[in-house]
C-alpha cells in the first residue's frame, strides 16, 4: 500500500495524466481448465501453444514500469520457464501476483522461494459446489484448498480471487469468506464476471443493477476478519455507494499478441509498444460514461480498481473516506466494538484518521489534489 501511495503521488507531482498501476502480464493463454464464463482460452490451438519468453516478459515489464505485476493466463504454472519469469520480476522488486487455479501449485512450489514480493492468487469462485460448477470439473475446489494449505505452511503469501455471477446464494458465500479466513489466506479479491462474447455460458453474466444488488447483500455487515485485498472505494463502488469511471490504462495487458487494446477484457487489436498503446488508443470510447455497449454492465476490478486507487490519493474527500472505511467501516447506527491495531494499519494512517471528521465537515464535496 505504501509503495503504491508513493508511486501515485510521484506521478501526480509530475502531472502525468495516464500511468499504469498493475501490468497484466499473460505469459501464455492455454489452460488446464475450460471454465464456462471465461473467454480467454477461446483461441485456435496454434495460438494456445505460443508463450512469451522470460526476455520478452522483462522487456514489457521495464517498458511499462508498473510497480505491481499480475501473472494471469491461461494457467501460468503451465509455462516451463515460469520460475525464471518470477525470478526476473522479484529481482526488479515488483510485487507479483501469480494467478493460478492451483491444480499445479503444490507440485510447483519447489520452483519458488517465499518473498514479501510474491503472492499466489488462487482462483476460487466460491464454495465447493459453486466453484467446481464454474470451472466445469469436479474436485478442483478440494485440490485448490489443499494446495493453499501447503503453500501457507511453506511460508508463501496466498490470496484468493473470486468472480461472481448471477444466481449467487449470498449466505453461502458469506460462510465461504469465513472458511477462507479460517484457512489463513492473506486477502480476498472479489469482482463480478465480465460478459465475454466467446464464453460458453452467456446466461449468468450480471447486469449493472444486478451487480449492485448482489454486492450490497453480500457485503452487508461485512466481518472484520474478512480481509479484502482491494481498495475500500472499489468495494463501495460495487455496492453503488461511490462513483468510479473506468481507467483502462491503469491495468494494461501484454501477451503473445502484444499490448492489448484497450484493456484486459476487450480485444480490439494490439499495439507494438506501451507508449503506442497510451497514445494511439481513443480512451474516450471506453467506460460506462462513453455509452459503449461493451462497457455498459462492466464493474470489473481491472478497470475500476485503478480509478479507486488514483482517487484515494487524488482528493481529500476520497482519502478521508478511505481512511474512515478502513478504520470504522461503512457508516452504521452504532460504532463497531473495536478498531484495527497499529499491527494491521500503518501509524501514518492513524495520524491522518485523527483529522478526518473535522476535515470532512470543512471540505464537503471538495476535490483538492494532494499535490497542492
Amino acid at each position: 500500500m505504501w509503495t503504491i501511495a508513493r508511486y501515485v503521488l510521484g506521478k501526480r507531482l509530475r502531472r502525468q495524466r495516464r500511468y499504469p498501476l498493475v501490468l497484466m502480464l499473460e505469459p501464455l493463454l492455454r489452460c488446464n481448465l475450460a471454465c464456462a464464463g471465461c473467454g480467454k482460452i477461446q483461441h485456435p490451438v496454434e495460438i494456445l501453444r505460443r508463450q512469451l519468453s522470460p526476455r520478452e516478459c522483462m522487456r514489457a515489464v521495464d517498458e511499462c514500469g508498473a510497480p505491481v505485476v499480475s501473472l494471469p493466463g491461461g494457467e501460468p504454472l503451465l509455462h516451463p520457464q515460469i520460475d525464471q519469469i518470477v525470478a526476473g520480476l522479484l529481482a526488479r522488486k515488483k510485487y507479483v501476483y501469480l494467478c493460478t487455479n492451483a491444480l499445479l501449485l503444490e507440485e510447483s512450489l519447489h520452483k519458488f522461494r517465499p518473498s514479501k514480493y510474491l503472492t499466489f492468487s488462487v482462483h476460487l469462485d466460491g464454495p465447493r459446489e459453486e466453484h467446481d460448477r464454474a470451472v466445469c470439473r469436479a474436485g478442483v475446489y478440494d485440490v485448490a484448498v489443499d494446495a493453499i494449505r501447503v503453500a501457507l505452511s511453506a511460508g508463501f503469501r496466498v490470496t484468493i480471487n473470486t468472480t461472481l455471477f448471477s444466481g449467487v446464494d449470498t449466505e453461502r458465500y458469506r460462510r465461504f469468506f469465513d472458511e477462507m479466513a479460517d484457512l489463513g489466506v492473506e486477502g480476498i479479491s472479489i469482482s463480478p464476471g465480465y460478459g465475454y462474447e466467446k464464453a460458453p455460458d452467456q446466461d449468468h453474466f450480471l447486469r449493472r443493477h444486478e451487480t449492485i444488488n448482489l454486492f450490497r447483500r453480500l457485503l452487508a455487515g461485512a466481518k472484520r476478519r474478512w480481509k479484502f485485498n482491494q481498495s475500500p472505494l472499489f468495494l463501495e463502488f460495487l455496492q453503488g455507494r461511490w462513483d468510479l469511471e473506468c481507467t483502462p490504462w491503469g491495468n494494461p495487458t501484454y501477451n503473445v499478441f502484444g499490448w492489448q487494446k484497450p484493456c484486459y477484457l476487450l480485444d480490439e487489436g494490439y499495439a507494438d509498444s506501451f507508449a503506442e498503446l497510451l497514445s494511439e488508443t481513443d480512451w474516450h470510447n471506453y467506460g460506462h460514461a462513453s455509452g459503449n455497449p461493451k462497457c455498459r454492465d462492466c464493474l470489473v476490478h481491472c478497470g475500476h480498481e485503478p480509478t479507486a486507487v488514483m482517487q484515494t490519493f487524488g482528493s481529500l474527500k476520497a482519502m478521508l473516506t478511505t481512511v474512515r472505511l478502513m478504520l470504522i467501516g461503512p457508516k452504521r447506527e452504532a460504532p463497531p466494538a473495536e478498531l484495527p491495531t497499529t499491527e494491521s494499519v500503518p501509524r501514518e494512517v492513524f495520524e491522518i484518521a485523527e483529522t478526518w471528521q473535522s476535515a470532512e465537515k470543512a471540505e464537503q464535496d471538495a476535490e483538492l489534489p494532494l499535490a497542492s
